[in-house]
């Protein structure tokens, strides 16, 4: 019955005779509930306050009268129209999923109608009162509901309460590690779990869920770079905290932590998600553990905050000066305190090339046998480029990318189609940058090799990181581009919309095309993409994990060329290594333990019985 309940705030607003504006009242820790009453009719109730500012109060849900605003689901707000009078229930500080869930099952339960045919009450008798939660989703509801009207779906306004085809699929279950995860996160632990890149282990599937299971008043999405926040639509952690570097004084630290707007975050956080956690300098890890015991004036680990941390320390580390040693964040004095359950996941969830898995299990590890060696030297002569889609080249060095699109972009004969974004704030150009995927400005010619940067439809292959060339310009004004992507798919390109959290939570937005040239990539921003067709030269690797990251991004072995390979640049932090190895170790102990005990209760039903 979880989905027919609801803990959130609501605003009650129902309009007063005469033409009155409505009366609003506001419930704070309310419970929202779906219900049917005595005549088996479809009945949203709202329980909230207490003493004598308690209230219930209930809407039958009649049909075509009811309508759902849910553009800001995402966020954790909708409005559902109870009634042909025009009440409303406003719901706020929502966990995203859990209202998506709750108005999916009241589309469907109001879509199907009454259950069974009405009984009305006999003459001068008054039925009595009477409300039973509502039913989880059956088959039936599924059937009977018509699906939406044509004009109307999720995220556009108002829309009538009718299922979207996209809400009448299953959502993707987790699998039981993942369960185990976001179980430890409900349970208000401080939790740190990892994951090979190239394996499909459903790191990224997993955040997303946790993100969408918390409260957003309270969750602050955070991580170490701006494209990974993007991802997670969130802010990157140093925006957060507010501390600059973190390498002033404390004192000066904490003093910018009190700033308005920065403090607000501070005080009103209760669940802290960092991703990418590798590129986070333990040392910066400690001052910000610093800044929120006296910014919130709580001795606690993090002053009380549940930390929820992702990533892989086996991926690139952070990014320090020459002249400075590397702490990673498990190195950091107050790790250990924060840090309730370290997890790694282990089950591969996306169907891959074993062969490709297992080679990239080896180097990550920092292993590059004789029988690596010759498999990667082998894909020196693959061709993977077809339909005049080339491979991307990754590099070790962003200027190196730079340089390579350019120049390859003036070889192209033909006009430059540019392409300007429009950002919600131009006085934060440099802010929405760190953040976007895309560029303020991105020039096209025909034949330019490009790549997508989101998800446009997964079911056609039109992922992030998805290859294509472009093939030609539409005549209408604004010349959006057709591109010929290597999974088959031709299609004109149009403007979409990026939004992230910018400083004191302020929304920032940028409409661009979601694409970028895509001769050369650097391997920083080439995390979290899958690559159809990669070229790689690993002979200016500087970093631990460096050769790893690179190679994880390609999808398949056919689609991966190597050039000049040397196993030495091959190489994982012995650090990091002996972590991973203690985290195995304990996470073997905690199962044997788990499969021990419950062998014991075993035997002792048998004895029972």
């Amino acid at each position: 019955m979880e989905a027919a309940q609801l803990c959130c705030t609501a605003a009650v607003e129902e309009p007063l005779p005469g033409g009155c504006g409505p009366r609003r009242r506001v419930l704070r820790d309310a419970t929202v509930l779906l219900g049917r009453n005595e005549l088996r009719q479809p009945v949203l109730r709202v329980v909230g306050g207490s003493g004598a500012a308690a209230a219930v109060l209930s809407f039958v849900l009649s049909g075509d009268a009811v309508r759902l605003f849910t553009r800001f689901a995402g966020e954790g707000r909708a409005a559902v129209r109870v009634g042909p009078g025009g009440a409303q229930v406003l719901l706020s500080d929502c966990p995203p999923d859990a209202l998506r869930r709750f108005l999916r099952l009241l589309r469907l339960k109001v879509a199907a109608g009454s259950r069974g045919p009405a009984r009305p009450p006999r003459l001068l008798e008054r039925p009595p009162a009477s409300f039973a939660v509502i039913s989880p989703v059956q088959e039936r509801d599924l059937l009977r509901n018509p699906g939406p009207r044509r004009g109307c779906g999720e995220g556009r306004g108002e829309c009538p309460a009718e299922v979207p085809r996209a809400e009448r699929r299953p959502p993707a279950r987790l699998s039981a590690e993942q369960e185990a995860v976001l179980g430890a996160v409900r349970s208000g632990k401080s939790i740190f779990f990892t994951g090979c890149a190239g394996e499909g282990t459903g790191k990224s599937f997993l955040l997303k869920r946790i993100v969408g299971s918390l409260p957003p008043n309270v969750t602050y999405a955070t991580a170490s770079t701006g494209v990974a926040a993007c991802h997670i639509g969130g802010t990157t952690l140093h925006a957060f905290a507010g501390i600059g570097s973190g390498k002033a004084p404390l004192e000066q630290c904490i003093q910018l932590a009190e700033r308005p707007g920065v403090r607000q975050h501070w005080l009103a956080c209760q669940h802290l998600i960092i991703d990418e956690i590798s590129m986070v300098d333990g040392k910066f890890f400690d001052r910000l553990e610093a800044v929120a015991r006296a910014v919130r004036k709580r001795d606690e680990p993090f002053g009380g905050i549940q930390l929820i941390i992702c990533g892989d320390f086996l991926q690139l580390p952070p990014v320090c000066k020459a002249n400075e040693e590397t702490k990673f964040c498990f190195q950091a004095k107050s790790w250990r305190k924060c840090i309730h359950i370290n997890m790694e996941l282990t089950e591969v969830r996306r169907q891959t090339d074993k062969t490709f898995v297992s080679l990239l299990s080896a180097i990550r590890l920092g292993r590059c046998t004789e029988e690596v060696t010759r498999q990667l030297m082998q894909t020196a002569t693959n061709r993977s480029e077809r339909d005049g889609i080339l491979a991307t080249r990754l590099c070790t060095h962003k200027d190196d990318v730079e340089i390579t699109n350019e120049r390859r972009l003036q070889q192209l004969s033909g006009e430059v189609h540019t392409f300007e974004a429009l950002d919600s704030d131009p006085m934060l150009v440099k802010l929405i940058d760190a953040q976007c995927p895309v560029g303020g400005r991105v020039e096209l010619k025909l034949g330019a090799q490009v790549m997508l940067a989101k998800n446009l439809d997964v079911s056609q292959g039109l992922v992030n990181g998805a290859r294509g060339v472009v093939v030609g310009f539409e005549s209408e004004q604004k010349g959006l581009p057709k591109v010929r992507f290597l999974c088959g798919v031709t299609q004109v390109i149009r403007m979409e919309k990026w939004v992230f959290k910018g400083p004191s939570g302020v929304h920032l937005s940028r409409q661009q095309l979601p694409l970028k040239l895509a001769w050369a990539i650097s391997i920083h921003k080439s995390q979290g993409m899958s690559l159809d067709c990669v070229e790689i030269s690993l002979s200016r690797v500087f970093e631990s994990g460096q050769a790893y990251v690179a190679l994880s991004r390609a999808r398949s072995l056919a689609g991966l060329r190597v050039l000049d390979f040397d196993p030495k640049v091959v190489r994982a932090d012995p650090s990091v290594l002996q972590f991973y190895r203690q985290l195995r170790r304990h996470q073997l102990l905690i199962q044997d333990s788990l499969h021990t005990s419950s062998d014991a209760d075993e035997k002792e039903n048998v004895k029972g019985s």
